[in-house]
């Protein structure tokens, strides 16, 4: 006798960047009696709000959304503790009888709430002479050395991600696996519906250009400027966040404005198609096309989707 799956508890809107999940987790969260907990590791910070495509408050439409706005620039993220901060809000959320919907394209961050994980520990030598190896030879060096020792974990890190590069060598070097095989099967925390928003590539490719004129057009430059008086060059996640990693290199002469926002065009199509690869290993993922014409096909697709998992 077959057993019908668990009804959700939480929904989470995950796929690359500029597909249109922000928007569509608001509609849910609208329908469904909601809240949004934010999934994105850069939004996180406060005053990131032009480059890293943060809702308005007219956008989020009266929807609350939680884990917006909670870290200075300078403080360095950490999967373990963004995994605690989720599941209390989600816990919270259930218990006031509300649905969860969590949205974002960090996938690590999204696995770390919705699947049994455990991150391993570290060790501070290990991890300071990696530091130390990333400061004198850069990330490209130590990426290379990872794509050696484990080329999934390669292929998910942008080579320009110090931080997490030293992160995976340092899990490799602690636990002698791979850095990917440390990370377990999927074993549900929450029952979850996992709804993918994703678009052809090449419409992906323009939509991410034309955000990125638009963020400029709003005054990421200014944005940037203002930050990096708050300390985001020191800031070992912040400062290497998409747009404001190119636009700190042009405030320090290192390339002219322009070459900067060309460069982060092409950063963040490569990391859309990183971000593809990774949610796309997820069988659980329901796949819907953000290139739908018009917001309310895709929005109307999504909750037919969950009013199938919520009767199945």
């Amino acid at each position: 006798m077959s057993t019908a799956p668990p009804t959700p508890r939480v929904i989470a809107v995950v796929g690359p960047t500029a597909a249109g999940k922000s928007d569509l987790g608001v509609f849910l969260a609208q329908r469904l009696g909601g809240e949004v907990v934010n999934a994105d590791s850069m939004q996180l910070y406060r005053g990131m709000d032009i480059g890293t495509a943060k809702l308005t408050l007219a956008e989020r439409e009266g929807v609350p959304h939680h884990l917006l706005d909670i870290w200075d620039v300078t403080r360095t993220a950490s999967v373990a503790e963004y995994q605690a901060l989720a599941r209390a809000e989600i816990d919270r959320l259930l218990a006031a009888g509300r649905v969860p919907v969590l949205v974002g394209g960090s996938g690590l961050y999204v696995r770390g709430v919705v699947d049994r994980m455990e991150f391993p520990g570290t060790d501070p030598a290990v991890r300071a002479r990696l530091e130390a190896e990333l400061e004198e030879a850069g990330p490209g060096v130590l990426h290379a050395r990872l794509a050696g020792a484990d080329p999934e974990a390669a292929a998910a890190i942008l080579s320009s991600n110090g931080r997490r590069i030293v992160r995976a060598l340092e899990v490799i070097e602690i636990t002698g696996k791979p850095f990917t095989a440390n990370l377990p099967g999927r074993e549900a925390y929450y029952e979850t519906l996992q709804i993918g928003v994703d678009v052809a590539r090449p419409e992906l490719d323009a939509r991410i250009a034309r955000r990125v004129d638009v963020m400029w057009e709003r005054g990421l430059v200014a944005e940037v400027r203002a930050l990096e008086e708050a300390g985001l060059r020191e800031g070992r996640t912040a400062s290497r966040a998409l747009g404001y990693q190119q636009v700190l290199a042009a405030l320090a002469g290192e390339c002219g404005e322009e070459e900067a926002r060309a460069e982060t065009v092409r950063a963040t199509k490569r990391f859309a198609r990183r971000q593809d690869t990774w949610f796309r290993r997820d069988p659980r993922i329901h796949w819907l096309d953000g290139g739908l014409t018009g917001r309310a096909e895709l929005s109307g697709r999504a909750l037919a989707l969950v009013e199938r998992a919520v009767t199945a």
